[in-house]
């Protein structure tokens, strides 16, 4: 690294390293049995691709929406800590349902209540690191949060793999071993992050009134509007996974599909973040769009696991491009006493847009195929793009 990239690191505060790493052991954890989950669900409860959209539509929208909630209640305690564990502890929990599964239902029930740990626990970890960073590095402090993050998105398919190999493709033993990082990383949490009497920028406690939003400036709701769209653009990663099975991957080595694309998104996060800092953000947003409709046609049009492989690490470059990117936008637009609820307002328009294109992708999966699913991605990417082209210019000050 750069010397001026290692000054920025060392600035980072302690908290966010520690939320980084309870992040990534969380991630190991989760990513484990998500990178398994789509083809558990069809090779052995017989699930359809609709379904599985079903399943994790609802669930990533029930993330995003629980956020609303925590975020503002994180704000009238003026404590972020307490719900991060609450969150982090309700994701460890659910992990031993996934080994107990029997049915699509089942696994439901897993999923809506690991997703609903992840909503309690999102924007006041979020709103935690703003209350903690110096404005001027928070693309910085974001960007390593999610490479953190991401790394442990990268290293659970990786056990994963291990394990299936080890396990001769017993799925139930692969998620019992999932409950080892989970619980680690809860008591990482409560053991080593250690929050002020009340966090930085938030005065007196107010009753908890939705009606606070409409002291959220303009910008901030270019912000929450550009997310929405990316992610009506973004389906789940499921989706993927399913791909690369129809072009032959063995189901013990369907994990690394998620292992390269977090390890382009690892990669990525933290310098994309650093240059959110210094460089357009609204132009990163933008660029990070084209990766993406890229992503989608590789996809579409790949006939070999090679030319798949291709199309998932262009997904993770566009993630890496924008998710961090995103979240230093909003703590930056926001003010301070209000940062818990604006991240969660704005997880708010991403789970419903979330749950509206997974479930879009599996219906148009089963009727028309993969890569007509692809070609359907693409082109609400290339709406969005256009939306940035038409909109972006005119606000893109105010947002940055």
């Amino acid at each position: 690294m750069t010397a001026p990239v290692v000054a920025a690191v060392a600035r980072v505060p302690r908290t966010v390293w520690v939320l980084g790493f309870v992040s990534l052991l969380m991630d190991v954890s989760s990513e484990m049995i998500h990178s398994l989950l789509p083809v558990f669900m069809v090779t052995s409860l017989g699930a359809s691709a609709l379904a599985v959209g079903l399943v994790e539509g609802v669930a990533e929208a029930t993330a995003l929406i629980v956020r609303v909630f925590s975020g503002t209640l994180s704000d009238y305690m003026g404590r972020r800590k307490p719900l991060a564990v609450a969150g982090y502890g309700l994701g460890a929990l659910s992990k031993p349902l996934f080994a107990l599964a029997v049915s699509v239902q089942w696994v439901f029930v897993a999923r809506f209540m690991d997703r609903i740990g992840k909503g309690i626990r999102g924007a006041p970890r979020d709103a935690l690191i703003a209350d903690v960073t110096p404005a001027e590095i928070q693309g910085a402090a974001y960007g390593l949060r999610q490479s953190l993050d991401t790394t442990g998105a990268f290293l659970g398919p990786l056990a994963a793999i291990a394990l299936m190999l080890f396990f001769a493709g017993d799925f139930r033993s692969v998620f019992w071993v999932a409950v080892v990082p989970a619980v680690l990383s809860v008591a990482l949490l409560s053991f080593g992050v250690h929050e002020a009497a009340r966090a930085q920028g938030i005065v007196a406690r107010q009753p908890v009134r939705f009606n606070f939003v409409k002291h959220l400036p303009a910008a901030y709701w270019w912000v929450v509007a550009a997310g929405a769209v990316f992610t009506l653009a973004r389906f789940s990663e499921a989706f993927l996974l399913l791909r690369a099975q129809a072009q032959g991957l063995p189901d013990a080595y369907a994990p690394v599909v998620l292992v390269l694309m977090n390890a382009v998104f690892a990669v990525t996060a933290y310098p994309m973040g650093r240059l959110a800092d210094s460089f357009h953000p609204v132009r990163l947003l933008a660029v990070g769009l084209l990766v993406l409709i890229a992503a989608d046609l590789t996809l579409a049009l790949s006939s070999n696991l090679s030319a798949t492989a291709a199309g998932v690490a262009l997904w993770g470059l566009h993630m890496g491009m924008t998710q961090g990117v995103l979240a230093a936008m909003i703590a930056r637009s926001a003010p301070p006493a209000l940062r818990g609820t604006a991240f969660g307002v704005f997880y708010l328009g991403s789970g419903i847009a979330m749950l509206i294109a997974s479930v879009v992708a599996g219906f148009v999966w089963d009727r028309f195929g993969a890569p007509v699913t692809f070609y359907t991605g693409a082109a609400f990417a290339l709406a969005a793009f256009v939306l940035f082209l038409l909109r972006g210019s005119g606000m893109a000050e105010r947002a940055a």
